[in-house]
């Protein structure tokens, strides 16, 4: 088996040339910054120009997360300074309407996504999760803000509008179960069978001719997925919401209580989300 590493947060292991696994390896919660942006941008480009390649699963290295959420302390590398305004927006609709195949699934899947972590899930084309190990959430409107990513724009499609509604108003995590249950994932399995499953799956789609992976997916995909410019309006918009003064006490309330430092509250804090201000 060959492996190629790109920056050393983001790893690729090239299973077959037409099949990848890319490891999210940036301890302690691989919270979303501008080290895992710049590590997107490179294996984006990887991606365009490898013309045998079919599947790629992303996974995690880290048991307990997945990609924890947006960085919020702007002290590890802010995303829009650090790698600008245009390259951080860009990079992240490219992820989200990249024409490769591109699962969220893996051999040692982190169990939380939440935020922008949850959205890049969405924006994969097949999830699957443990149903031990699970909390997926959208916990925006927590904080103050509201998702910004595709979270807002792709979950309608896949659990109707009632539960999109659940899902980001509550700002609360949902279990493996559930989130089969309302189509948040494609299925959930027994942690120890969601790798084999999802590794035969992949090697299977791996194995068919790309021209027909290809045109399949764009018919699907143009019944199914949000344009770029609703993605980037989304963006825009969760840039203003940074700024707003009630984002502001909130997301320093939960920076001060442990979010990015204490490994428990950063596992449990949208339990708290519903008295963050109360004294």
């Amino acid at each position: 088996m060959a492996k190629t590493e790109s920056p050393v947060h983001v790893r690729m292991i090239e299973e077959t040339p037409a099949y990848w696994r890319v490891v999210f390896d940036y301890p302690p919660f691989n919270i979303v910054d501008a080290s895992i942006f710049e590590a997107l941008q490179d294996l984006l480009a990887r991606m365009d120009t490898s013309p045998s390649l079919r599947v790629v699963v992303f996974e995690s290295a880290n048991p307990e997360f997945y990609l924890a959420h947006f960085d919020l302390t702007g002290k590890i590398g802010n995303i829009m300074t650090a790698v600008g305004l245009r390259a951080s927006r860009f990079c992240w609709i490219r992820s989200c309407v990249s024409p490769s195949l591109r699962w969220s699934a893996s051999r040692r899947s982190g169990a939380v996504f939440r935020g922008v972590s949850s959205e890049f899930v969405l924006a994969c084309d097949m999830r699957f999760a443990s149903r031990e190990n699970t909390r997926l959430g959208q916990p925006e409107v927590g904080v103050g803000l509201h998702p910004g990513g595709g979270g807002a724009e792709r979950l309608p499609h896949l659990v109707g509008r009632g539960r999109a509604l659940e899902i980001v108003l509550s700002a609360n995590d949902f279990d493996g179960d559930t989130a089969e249950r309302y189509g948040y994932v494609n299925r959930a399995f027994p942690d120890a069978e969601l790798d084999g499953f999802v590794d035969v799956l992949a090697r299977r789609i791996a194995s068919f001719d790309r021209r027909a992976i290809a045109a399949a997916k764009n018919l699907v995909n143009q019944v199914s997925l949000p344009s770029a410019d609703r993605l980037l309006d989304a963006i825009t918009s969760f840039e203003t919401a940074l700024t707003w003064p009630e984002a502001q006490q909130r997301i320093q309330n939960v920076l001060q209580r442990g979010l990015q430092r204490d490994s428990d509250f950063e596992t449990r804090w949208p339990e708290v989300l519903g008295s963050l201000l109360e004294t």
